[in-house]
């Protein structure tokens, strides 16, 4: 009986549920007794905000106003013409205006902080991800040429990569390589973890590769097929299916070592909650987004790579 409702989904569910709800409770509570002051409000404007866009007067003049425009006549009897459609009126028809007065505005709503930083960080492991897949692809075919120099080159560069942090690379190739060839700091971050992850992926696709049946190989080369034909037309296919949730795993990864980026000072999403910390110095509310909001692209892209995995398994892909 106990083992039953051990073994029970709802009953298993119920008890997670509890669990983080008594664990959302007790970080509440300890926050509390440090006189935290929560300041959830502050937080939507950093997604989206108001931008005043003003019209200002060019010169010393009297406002006349007309149905939509807006007539600025000046001292030296010259007449400025606006179109006020939209626009809110901050004086009333006949005042006098100074120059540069603020004399009608209207409101733009514009991508706040937030946006900004998840635009930068998904555009940053794109790009990264991309590269470090050519990367990985060719280090791969490397090690798999049977050609002793270009196995050993592959292996070195996986053995170094690997065995080293992502952060001591980072610094590495920012102030020594970007230096050298004067590339801009985004480029220095998506080459990092491009090279970083190219690592990786190249033991991915060497072990998916592996994984083909020497059959398909056999008879590649019994239709008369050259190498790249065998690679490019039957071997890739097949092994890219097998690698492809491993690949989606090492984006996630990528999406959330995005964050490191931050400290050569990309304006990624850690960064812009760095700032509004600073600003604010409200860091609980500020990193608790910040965290949910990589939860959220991570969990998409998880979402998406079971959803093709599942397609590929039934179509007996994977």
């Amino acid at each position: 009986m106990k083992q039953s409702i051990i073994k029970d989904r709802k009953i298993g569910q119920i008890f997670a549920l509890l669990f983080y709800v008594l664990l959302g409770w007790f970080l509440y509570q300890a926050a509390s007794k440090i006189n935290y002051t929560w300041k959830w409000d502050m937080i939507p404007k950093y997604f989206v905000y108001e931008k005043k866009i003003p019209l200002t007067s060019p010169c010393d003049g009297k406002l006349i106003v007309k149905q939509n425009k807006a007539e600025i006549i000046c001292e030296d009897k010259s007449v400025k013409t606006f179109d006020i459609t939209g626009y809110k009126l901050e004086f009333k028809n006949g005042d006098y205006l100074y120059q540069d007065d603020e004399f009608a505005y209207k409101s733009k709503l514009e991508p706040g902080p937030f946006i900004m930083g998840i635009w930068v960080t998904i555009k940053i492991s794109i790009i990264s991800m991309i590269i470090a897949f050519i990367i990985g692809l060719i280090i791969a075919i490397m090690r798999l040429s049977g050609i002793p120099a270009l196995d050993y080159i592959g292996s070195v560069y996986v053995t170094v990569i690997r065995g080293t942090p992502l952060l001591v690379q980072l610094f590495i190739f920012y102030f020594i390589v970007a230096t050298i060839f004067n590339l801009p700091r985004f480029w220095a971050g998506v080459m990092s973890l491009s090279i970083f992850y190219g690592a990786y992926i190249a033991e991915i696709l060497r072990g998916a590769i592996q994984a083909i049946d020497k059959g398909q190989h056999e008879a590649a080369m019994s239709l008369g097929f050259t190498s790249f034909q065998k690679m490019q037309l039957i071997i890739l296919p097949q092994a890219l299916r097998k690698a492809l949730p491993a690949l989606v795993g090492e984006l996630i990864s990528l999406i959330k070592d995005s964050s490191l980026v931050s400290i050569i000072s990309i304006t990624d999403l850690t960064k812009v909650g760095r700032e509004i910390v600073a600003n604010t110095f409200s860091p609980f509310e500020t990193w608790l987004t910040v965290a949910a909001l990589y939860l959220m692209l991570t969990s998409i892209l998880s979402f998406i790579g079971h959803r093709l995995e599942k397609k590929m398994k039934a179509k007996g892909g994977i």
